[in-house]
């Protein structure tokens, strides 16, 4: 699994970037990290040659400040609505500061004007009130991108929809820690259960792939996947009639039955039972800290203070010292979407949501 062997790796894999990204995937160097930034031809609905002019043109000038400047330098060939919209939702355009949501209820008419006096620049007629977007006049042709984001989960289902996978998130972060409660192993930990073995299994679904058998009934073959692994879950007819009407991508659910090994290269498994994962509400879950056995030092801990200051939510913080749990009051309270990265990022494992 692609993205899962990188970060095993210790490898981060970044969404496109309209400035850094390369026709195909490429390292990149940032400090002593080692970055995989997702080939802007791999995008849908992106074709290979006009990407790859846009990475000449950009390679040979500047990179683009804005989709303002992006807009306005990008070659004409390039700037047609499909191309771009599938820029946006690929999050190609997110390191320019533009949220998707907003910039893709905008993006046409920023286009439409840029391209109009693109062609009375080059054909020597400046606009009534010049050509430099009111920057010096007051005045100003530029339609404003509004600050408008998607919610999380509807973020992610268009970003697999464009690049086949999650890239920027995962819809499992956040909610791993009850869903490990919920199973009896990852997927990653299948290749260590006997054919037959009866299991409870979680993850998102990724794929559906509806059929019908000789005798006109309705199964189904599923792809889900946790934050380590992936396995094809069959849905046989009897049990589609019962569960069926829960099978939809992007949702998150636990699937009782029993593996099937008898393909040597391939290990299956056969749904006897579907259910729904709901996403607990952030006050109803914690933020767990495990800190080593030994006191952390006043500096640790005002570190810690701070971070979790600058990330205020509603989902309570517990740390634990050795064999002690305390939690923390209520003003140090979090945002699980905001603080996860930054706390992983300092504390690894020892970080978990429960």
């Amino acid at each position: 699994m692609f993205l899962a062997d990188a970060r095993a790796s210790d490898i981060v894999v970044r969404t496109p970037d309209i400035n850094t990204s390369g026709v195909d995937f490429v390292p990149i160097i940032d400090g002593d990290q080692k970055v995989i930034s997702f080939g802007l031809s791999a995008i849908r609905n992106v074709g290979e040659a006009l990407i790859t002019h846009l990475v000449e043109y950009r390679l040979k000038n500047q990179p683009f400040t804005s989709f303002y400047d992006f807009a306005d330098r990008a070659p004409v060939s390039t700037l047609n609505k499909r191309t771009v919209e599938s820029l946006i939702k690929a999050g190609a355009f997110d390191s320019l500061g533009h949220p998707r949501k907003g910039l893709l209820a905008v993006f046409e008419p920023i286009i439409e004007n840029t391209l109009l006096r693109r062609r009375e620049r080059d054909q020597g007629v400046m606009s009534l009130f010049g050509d430099n977007d009111g920057a010096d006049s007051g005045y100003s042709e530029r339609i404003e991108i509004p600050q408008i984001n998607y919610e999380k989960s509807e973020q992610l289902k268009i970003e697999r929809e464009m690049l086949g996978l999650y890239v920027s998130d995962h819809p499992l972060r956040g909610v791993e820690g009850q869903l490990r409660r919920k199973v009896e192993c990852s997927l990653i930990d299948l290749e260590e259960k006997a054919d037959g073995a009866f299991l409870k299994l979680g993850g998102v679904i990724t794929s559906v792939d509806r059929k019908f058998t000789r005798k006109g009934a309705q199964m189904a073959i599923l792809k889900i996947e946790d934050l380590q692994g992936s396995i094809e879950v069959t849905v046989f007819p009897k049990t589609y009639e019962k569960f069926g009407h829960l099978i939809e991508e992007d949702k998150i659910v636990l699937v009782r039955g029993r593996l099937d090994r008898r393909d040597e290269s391939l290990i299956a498994f056969n749904a006897q039972e579907i259910q729904i994962v709901e996403p607990m509400r952030a006050s109803d879950l914690s933020v767990h800290i495990d800190l080593p056995g030994v006191s952390p030092s006043p500096e640790d801990l005002n570190e810690l203070r701070d971070l979790l200051r600058e990330h205020t939510g509603h989902t309570p913080v517990q740390l634990h010292i050795g064999a002690t749990a305390l939690r923390l009051p209520d003003e140090f309270n979090v945002d699980i979407d905001r603080v996860m990265g930054r706390l992983r990022a300092s504390y690894g494992d020892s970080v978990y949501i429960g």
